[in-house]
């Protein structure tokens, strides 16, 4: 199995350019982050009503605020779109803009340029990987096919794994490579509770992304996250779900042309509605004197080739 973790020299430079780019998406991310802390530094709560501080409409307040307006009424008819509905939210927001000093502004315009250069060279990278990734359009069409799943993601997690699956004998060794395996079990004595083992640090975070964006799909992964999330906590949810989505990529990639075919939402409870009726027709057949003994039959109609369903 060593030889299943040495990525061919094509994809090596691949994963270089898509690690690149997480690097730097994670790096504007913090940038960001900085920016709003900043913003609310002088009482301007401006991301409590602007869902991306970031927008359109958050980056022309913020433009505005540099430029030396203060006025909480004129910076909230900067509005756009659906934001105009929140004109008078905005202006309350903006009441702390009086507070904001040159010093605010100028820290808030470098940390702008650096977002925006940041930015600049996340597109010249993604252009490049596209580039790269062209000769496998077909692999990134099936992984994008699962709930959750976009362009982005499916570039960085074909990246980190490759396309030939010959080196993972199956979807179970590939999620256990990726770090995805429930618990790492190991005989003798333990010091504190199991954990799931440490792994691709890279593919951990598309599977992260990926699981939480396929729990608010009204999907199978969708309702399995949602689920385990009530019971378990969702930094569990998310290391199910992504066992799952490794075992559907591995089917995916091993069968050329296959694409995802989602069960439904309603697969738990159509399949605890199917065992509870099992049970009561066995308990009654037993209680007729009869013993019973289930085997399925086989399926006269196959699935269509070209289908794969959740694991």
């Amino acid at each position: 199995m060593t030889s299943c973790f040495v990525a061919t020299p094509e994809f090596r430079i691949i994963r270089l350019h898509t690690r690149c780019r997480r690097d730097l998406i994670e790096e504007r991310t913090r940038d960001k982050q900085r920016a709003e802390k900043l913003l609310e530094s002088a009482a301007i709560k401006l991301s409590s009503v602007v869902s991306d501080l970031h927008g359109v409409t958050g980056r022309d307040i913020m433009d505005h605020l540099i430029a030396g307006e203060r006025n909480p009424k004129v910076l909230a008819q900067l509005a756009r779109a659906a934001a105009r509905r929140k004109i008078a939210e905005l202006e309350e927001a903006l009441e702390g803009a009086e507070f904001f000093t040159a010093e605010h502004a100028g820290l808030l315009a470098a940390m702008l340029e650096r977002i925006d250069r940041v930015t600049a060279d996340i597109a010249r990278l993604s252009e490049v990987i596209e580039q790269l990734l062209a000769p496998y359009e077909e692999q990134l069409a099936q992984a994008e096919s699962m709930p959750g799943w976009r362009r982005r993601s499916a570039e960085d997690a074909i990246a980190e794994t490759g396309v030939d699956m010959t080196r993972f004998p199956t979807g179970a060794h590939l999620a256990s490579w990726g770090s995805r395996a429930p618990l790492d079990h190991q005989s003798g004595a333990r010091k504190g509770r199991a954990r799931s083992k440490k792994g691709n640090r890279y593919l951990a975070g598309v599977l992260g992304e990926t699981a939480v964006a396929a729990g608010r799909t009204q999907t199978r992964e969708g309702a399995r996250y949602r689920r385990l999330a009530r019971r378990l906590g969702k930094p569990k949810a998310q290391v199910a779900v992504g066992n799952t989505q490794l075992k559907v990529l591995h089917k995916l990639l091993s069968n050329p042309g296959m694409r995802h075919e989602d069960l439904g939402p309603d697969y738990y409870e159509r399949r605890a509605s199917l065992r509870r009726q099992i049970h009561h027709h066995v308990t009654h057949l037993e209680s007729l004197g009869f013993e019973v003994t289930l085997c399925r039959a086989p399926d006269p109609q196959p699935a269509p080739a070209g289908q794969a369903h959740a694991v």
